[in-house]
């Protein structure tokens, strides 16, 4: 059946108007033309002494024109009854479009002002950085890139998750309220789909970061999201890309999905050595959140010409401003800590501790060491111990396997959990631990006391991963504060080192008065921003947590100054010098349990005068010992 010409013209004028409010303006002025156009030619023909007085033609034309926008106009008109009908026509019609023409920019208008707010428009950014997901820790990964474009004239920094963007932008606003020059953008869409990446420029993108989520199915976004970022073309090269993921099993798919511009950190792997090492000496995680944090001190790589042709033990004593922890050649390989006796090749670059790579300097001269203060060296061995191991969940086959490790032959590990836990593979292949399991109520009094934790020198406290975080920290909080009134009541100290799961419930939790808090998830996006900010970092940092090589380790004091002496940290370095070990800081215990530092100072001026105590630790990079 044939459409009727009519039929035609109502589905043509219907489909000019579905696209949007430029064709509804397009159609009033249409319509405001053939008024103005009708109201003229009928005054011209009709009223020829009110168009001749009115200047003809175009005058009339000008006058209708006025009317038709402002209908106060024809107040001021003389005429015939006729004209004045025909300018009230005209000014009537006018009412109704300019009405009509109002109602529709004010609906275009709100129709693009919720499209802004939806965030669904394309960023036009260069050299920004593209966060991609949403979790707790957003708050700190923008902090950190804000306070490390501190320097920078202008950053900016995009966030593209599957969240309102209004409500990710006040959320971000409340939490990180100075954000200086940096200009934080948020865009409403799913990372898992191609058209919505494309809303966050990542061609003109600088570095992207896959920010896991911490859930059950983190893995699978984060290696699908590094998947689409692979595969799609990237016509001016691709920026680096860094993730990290929550399983170990799945650090192969991640990484063959990264590709080779693609940096995936295993979660899994730090969570479980921070915890074993805390376990052995308390404090680390508080030295490694500020060396990954870009408040205070952290990790730079600077060719240094002045230093070629020293060896390293000279270098140590050469920096007026920062600490050299090992070396970087050519060829990109790391040495951390290496023998005092090795040579500054040409092409080598110093690492070092500095709190900014504009306050490393070199010193005229060295500074004096106090040869009198440098303790005489000491056999120091570790005995056997016997630890705690409150709770269970999917990191604690891998502690006690790194556990065995590192202990000495004939230590004791009692794994206390609601149920006899199922570790597959730690039991039968354990060297130096021998593995016992005791029931227990984390969060009961009784329980914990039919423990015995007065028998053990160390407890670890691990999360609870069958309730929600949340809770799960509420749980660990009470079973911290059992144990240190037990312990007071008992005279007899254990360490204690706890898993937390948000970084605000950290502070929450110094009233326990516990040795350390991994806090996991927050060092994770540490490590992953830094890695943003500098893709160089990443073998230091491998290297640094690998315990095949020279780690981070707080030893006593006194095995390097003698207890109550005066000297100051150039003779700290000289002293672990001597010792094979590089000195990097100290911690004071008197002030292990006050927040921010917990009594950590990296990089401390050299010249400064220094006297520790028993109570006191040099924190040093070392070979295992």
């Amino acid at each position: 059946m044939r459409a009727r010409r009519r039929d035609r013209l109502r589905y043509w004028f219907e489909s000019t108007m579905d696209r949007g409010t430029p064709a509804l303006i397009g159609w009033l002025g249409l319509g405001s033309v053939a008024l103005i156009a009708v109201i003229t030619m009928g005054v011209v023909l009709l009223t020829n002494e009110d168009t001749e007085a009115n200047g003809g033609w175009a005058g009339v034309a000008w006058m209708s024109l006025l009317r038709t926008l402002d209908p106060g106009t024809m107040g001021g008109d003389d005429g015939s009854p006729l004209f004045l009908g025909l300018m009230l026509a005209v000014t009537l019609g006018g009412v109704f479009i300019v009405s009509a023409l109002i109602g529709v920019l004010t609906t275009g208008l709100n129709h693009r002002l919720q499209f802004l707010r939806k965030g669904r428009s394309r960023i036009i950014e260069r050299g920004h950085i593209v966060v991609l997901g949403w979790s707790e820790q957003i708050f700190t990964v923008v902090e950190e890139l804000v306070e490390a474009n501190q320097s920078e004239r202008r950053s900016c920094v995009v966030v593209l998750a599957d969240h309102d963007k209004v409500d990710m932008e006040e959320q971000i606003r409340t939490r990180v309220r100075v954000t200086g020059r940096t200009q934080i953008i948020c865009r409403s869409g799913n990372p898992l789909k191609q058209a919505d990446l494309e809303l966050v420029s990542p061609d003109t993108a600088r570095a992207v970061m896959v920010l896991p989520s911490f859930s059950s199915e983190s893995d699978t976004t984060v290696i699908k999201t590094l998947l689409i970022l692979n595969n799609r073309p990237w016509p001016t090269g691709r920026p680096p890309f860094v993730a990290a993921v929550m399983d170990s099993g799945n650090l192969a798919a991640a990484r063959l999905a990264a590709g080779e511009s693609g940096l995936v950190v295993d979660a899994d792997d730090l969570a479980v050595r921070l915890v074993v090492q805390s376990h052995r000496q308390s404090g680390l995680s508080a030295v490694c959140n500020e060396l990954l944090s870009f408040f205070g001190n952290e990790i730079y790589i600077r060719h240094e010409p002045a230093l070629i042709g020293s060896t390293y033990g000279e270098a140590l004593a050469r920096y007026d401003l920062g600490v050299p922890i090992g070396l970087r050649t050519k060829d990109g390989r790391v040495v951390l800590n290496p023998a005092g006796s090795t040579v500054v090749a040409a092409d080598d670059s110093m690492i070092l501790v500095a709190e900014d790579d504009v306050l490393i300097r070199l010193a005229d001269a060295p500074v004096r060491t106090v040869e009198s203060a440098i303790a005489g060296a000491t056999a120091w061995r570790r005995e056997p111990d016997r630890t705690l191991m409150i709770g269970w969940n999917s990191r604690a086959a891998k502690i006690i396997d790194l556990l065995d490790q590192f202990v000495q032959s004939g230590s004791h590990l009692d794994v206390a959990a609601p149920d006899r836990p199922d570790a597959p593979g730690s039991g039968p292949a354990l060297m130096n631990l021998t593995l016992g399991h005791r029931t227990c109520r984390p969060t009961s009094r009784v329980s914990l006391e039919a423990l015995g934790p007065g028998d053990y020198q160390h407890i670890l406290v691990l999360a609870d991963e069958s309730v929600d975080p949340e809770l799960a920290d509420n749980r660990t909080l009470v079973t911290l504060l059992h144990l240190r009134d037990i312990e007071e009541a008992l005279g007899d100290p254990y360490s204690i080192v706890s898993e937390m799961n948000n970084d605000s419930n950290r502070e929450v939790a110094q009233v326990t008065k516990a040795d350390d808090f991994i806090v996991s998830s927050k060092l994770i996006c540490l490590l992953l921003t830094q890695l943003v900010e500098n893709p160089q970092l990443h073998e230091v940092l491998t290297t640094l947590l690998d315990p095949a090589g020279s780690e981070i380790y707080l030893k006593p004091a006194d095995q390097y100054l003698q207890a109550g002496k005066e000297a100051n940290f150039a003779t700290v370095i000289e002293a672990a010098l001597r010792r094979g070990e590089t000195a990097i800081g100290y911690r004071h215990g008197r002030d292990r349990n006050t927040a921010p530092s917990y009594g950590v100072r990296l990089n401390p001026p050299k010249d400064t005068a220094l006297t520790l105590g028993h109570d006191d630790h040099i924190i040093v990079l070392a070979e295992s010992e």
